[in-house]
């Protein structure tokens, strides 16, 4: 049976549709993301002296709160070896002081922008749903207005060395090197941190307990010598470890980071400092920092209807 002409025409015929359309996921890298943020360094700048100026201006202590943390865990750290010292018989030398404040101050350095960077984005959720600026300004401002402590730490212990038993040598031009990386270090970890408390907001509450039992697990209180050779090779395959060991190696005790140092027990030879244990430094920093910035970016767009 046929149908007739005029149905025919008047049928409706289907829309020619196009290809299909393919969804491609943006690719993001290293190098653009840093010149994103460093194209909004003015506003990074805002954001640093910002906080600067709540931490400080707005503050009883002022500038003394860069250094009372670290003197709250030089002081803690201090009795604690007094302690060990007069249960073994042996005094507390001025090397291990300085070593101890050496430590203490990058430590305090990176719990104090840690548990201040992991809400940042929380923090500043009604600039996130107004206006468009790189996210990563938020946290990369707060390890910058951190970094205002470090360096006020650093030039104290600068001018409180000579007065002590330890000489500089040549070899506390590692310092600077292990500065930067454990600031590259801290900066991965701060965007990252800062991305996930914003999914989980119970993010913050596993910063904090992390922070307050981690200096007992890193170099700051306990000598790696102290618990024996597994002891001290595990404590220093923790991330943070080398960096803070690094310090007591080229400051206080005048080595090179690129030769193995020991220190010589009544069970034999224990190593405290290998050159693997500055390349493991030099590659977390940078992996954490790389890891950081891709997965901060990839998630920023999700930022807004999350915060």
């Amino acid at each position: 049976m046929t149908l007739p002409l005029s149905f025919e025409k008047n049928a409706v015929q289907p829309e020619e549709t196009g290809p299909p359309i393919a969804f491609v996921r943006r690719r993001y890298s290293i190098p653009s993301i840093i010149a994103d943020v460093w194209g909004s360094r003015y506003l990074v700048g805002q954001f640093v002296l910002r906080d600067i100026t709540l931490r400080y201006t707005q503050a009883v202590m002022g500038v003394a709160w860069a250094l009372l943390m670290p003197l709250l865990i030089v002081g803690a750290g201090l009795m604690f070896r007094v302690v060990v010292a007069r249960m073994s018989g042996s005094p507390v030398e001025g090397a291990s002081i300085v070593s101890l404040a050496a430590k203490a101050i990058a430590w305090a350095f990176f719990s104090s922008t840690l548990a201040t960077a992991t809400q940042t984005i929380i923090g500043n959720s009604n600039l996130i749903g107004k206006i468009y600026f790189p996210r990563e300004s938020l946290p990369v401002a707060t390890v910058l207005g951190q970094s205002i402590d470090l360096l006020v730490g650093v030039v104290l212990l600068s001018a409180i060395v000579p007065f002590t038993a330890v000489s500089f040598h040549w070899s506390a031009l590692w310092a600077p090197v292990i500065l930067v990386l454990l600031v590259l270090f801290t900066t991965g970890c701060a965007l990252l941190l800062s991305c996930a408390n914003l999914f989980y907001r119970d993010v913050k509450y596993i910063v904090q307990v992390v922070l307050n039992f981690g200096m007992f697990g890193t170099p700051v209180f306990f000598e790696p010598q102290l618990l024996g050779r597994k002891g001290a090779l595990i404590m220093m395959s923790l991330p943070l470890s080398p960096f803070l060991q690094a310090l007591d190696i080229c400051v206080v005790r005048g080595h090179s980071l690129l030769t193995t140092t020991t220190f010589e027990s009544t069970k034999g030879p224990i190593t405290i400092w290998a050159p693997w244990m500055f390349g493991y430094a030099v590659a977390s920093s940078v992996s954490v920092f790389c890891a950081g910035l891709l997965i901060f970016r990839r998630a920023s767009s999700r930022f807004a209807e999350m915060a």
